[in-house]
């Protein structure tokens, strides 16, 4: 790949646009420019018309019934009056774009290397054998190892963060002026986000293309971006360098923005409630698989009653003693397999924590570490293969699915994708009025009454009983979850990946709603997570996993400012910092380390 001169014409121009889908208006008036070699973030929470905006740029709602209007200008093509010849050949081979969600974009049934080779094929007059070597030289620039060999691979023999490299290559294939990425990290874990990010940045120095990143994590614009532009409702709200923008907003929607963001160098602030008197109780087994714990837990908590979330009434039945006296759910050398013979992989391997009332444990670590399928066993939606499990002094781990019957309703799961976890053919109170039909409650006025109790405790309202998921935002949907789980009464909540999609205000206040919530009902929380800013927020103890394996695992604040494991030391290496300067450093740091 060449370098090229800068031209004089910006790469980009937009002037006055707007996008309009029906009534809605998803754009409204927005213009900006951006060089060529420049990189702008486009920043902003869900619904604020940044991904409309970057679709525009390629004309992708051409033929969706969106109406657009304004000026789009991209490498000299109005991208608004051109016609459809003139549409292919901005696409790919002068402008490209990196989808969020690879799965969808990528052809399941053809080999990666074979649907690079076919965008090349279609802007260039080359031949098959061309297209395909310059494919593997692609995939190769782009981090993929061996990557004559896993060219003939297909998607989903790739994992999360191969695929979205795969995207990227694609997009490189014709050596584009300009790449769009619109969310390329939302679902990737640190250490893979960061080399992504490493990724779009070394290009851009080698290439001398310009970058148009959409993304909702301001800590990706920082690590990524020389301009940021802040976008509420359609509009612009604030731009400018991304230093000035971080470092000194001039809006207060951008300020309020920033203030959502999690920093993993910020202490937890615990509200005032019941507290451990040792830091030692939080987080280890309290029986042979681990040192024993003398001190008494959460009597305070044990001793209050427990409020019934639909009539504002006092449970009349406390914590069972067992429960009070020691951890609400303990795991011992817990392991789980999958597959047999020679085909098998262990996804959990001898995994002992705990998880008390009241407090949060926060398990961290990279995809495929095994943090889904612990939790997935804690609440027992997976048998374990060994170890044992007990809930409130009585051994689960190997009961039938009838003897569980009793314990179903305490032991919950908030899942990582709500759209996944909600039938889209039932109102949203239907879904959040299972549980209370399964746990026999037949009076409908009833379940109707504490349904609209629980879609308020979550911040929604009665009304949205007769709604269906796809009227709801992200962070809507997932509220819907928590109500779901918090129907059953439970004493133990499972989240997985629960905010992991969420953009950073949404996130924020789903976070304060499961700390509130947990101070009121005195609920043990799991919090599975790859944004390690987020789960230090939130988390009492922390457990760090890889491989199947806990690797290191104690109070939250001593895990992240003094980390034993190397492992650890490498996922607070990676975590986006909102200062520049800072994430220059980082970025020269990941860049020796990778190098020695």
């Amino acid at each position: 790949m060449t370098t090229r001169e800068p031209s004089v014409e910006p790469l980009v121009e937009v002037a006055g646009l707007t996008v309009d889908f029906g009534s809605v208006r998803a754009v409204d008036g927005l213009s900006f420019t951006l060089e060529a070699g420049g990189a702008l973030a486009v920043v902003g929470e869900s619904g604020s018309g940044k991904s409309a905006s970057a679709y525009a740029l390629l004309g992708l709602h051409r033929g969706t019934g969106a109406r657009v209007g304004g000026t789009v200008r991209v490498a000299g093509t109005d991208v608004n009056t051109a016609d459809d010849r003139e549409l292919r050949a901005l696409r790919g081979a002068q402008a490209a774009m990196v989808f969020q969600d690879p799965l969808s974009s990528l052809d399941p049934y053809y080999p990666v290397g074979d649907q690079i080779a076919e965008v090349l094929r279609v802007h260039r007059r080359v031949s098959r054998r061309a297209a395909r070597a310059r494919a593997v030289e692609v995939l190769d620039r782009v981090g993929i190892p061996d990557a004559a060999r896993r060219s003939r691979l297909r998607p989903h023999e790739f994992s999360g963060g191969m695929r979205q490299r795969t995207l990227i290559a694609m997009a490189l294939a014709c050596e584009p002026r300009l790449i769009v990425a619109d969310e390329p990290t939302t679902a990737l874990d640190v250490t893979v986000q960061a080399q992504i990010l490493d990724l779009l940045h070394d290009l851009r120095q080698e290439t001398g293309m310009g970058l148009l990143l959409v993304t909702h994590d301001v800590g990706v614009a920082a690590e990524s971006v020389d301009e940021v532009l802040v976008m509420r409702a359609g509009r612009e709200v604030e731009r400018g360098p991304v230093a000035r923008v971080l470092g000194a907003p001039r809006e207060a929607y951008t300020k309020e923005l920033l203030a959502a963001v999690p920093r993993v160098e910020t202490r937890r602030v615990v509200p005032p409630g019941p507290v451990l008197s040792s830091r030692a109780a939080v987080g280890a087994p309290a029986d042979g698989s681990a040192d024993e714990v003398s001190v008494p837990l959460l009597e305070a908590a044990a001793e209050a009653p427990v409020p019934l979330l639909g009539s504002g009434a006092e449970a009349s039945v406390p914590l069972p003693d067992s429960v009070a006296e020691g951890p609400l759910l303990e795991a011992f050398e817990l392991r789980r397999e999958f597959g047999r013979g020679s085909g098998r992989t262990v996804a959990v391997d001898g995994v002992s924590l705990a998880v008390h009332a009241g407090r949060t444990l926060g398990i961290v670590g990279e995809s495929g570490s095994g943090k889904t399928t612990l939790g997935r066993m804690l609440v027992r939606l997976l048998d374990p293969t060994a170890g044992r499990l007990r809930y409130g002094g009585t051994e689960i781990g190997s009961l039938s699915e009838k003897e569980l019957r009793p314990f179903r309703r305490e032991l919950q799961m908030v899942f990582q994708d709500p759209v996944a976890s909600l039938n889209p053919r039932r109102s949203v109170g239907e879904s959040v009025a299972d549980p209370l039909r399964a746990a026999g409650e037949r009076d409908e006025e009833r379940v109707r009454e504490r349904v609209g109790a629980l879609l308020e405790r979550v911040g929604l309202d009665r009304a949205h009983f007769e709604r269906y998921p796809h009227e709801f935002s992200g962070g809507q949907r997932q509220r819907i979850g928590i109500a779901r789980a918090l129907a059953a009464e439970p004493k133990v909540i499972v989240c997985d990946e629960a905010v992991s999609a969420l953009d950073v205000t949404t996130q924020a206040q789903v976070v304060a709603l499961l700390a509130e919530l947990q101070r009121e009902l005195s609920i043990g929380l799991v919090f599975i997570a790859h944004d390690l800013a987020v789960v230090r927020q939130v988390s009492d103890h922390v457990a760090v996993m890889r491989g199947g394996l806990i690797v290191e695992q104690g109070p939250a604040d001593e895990v992240y400012e003094d980390p034993r494991d190397p492992y650890t030391k490498q996922l607070l290496a990676a975590v986006p910092a909102l200062d520049p300067g800072l994430a220059a450093a980082r970025r020269a740091a990941r860049k020796e380390l990778a190098a020695a």
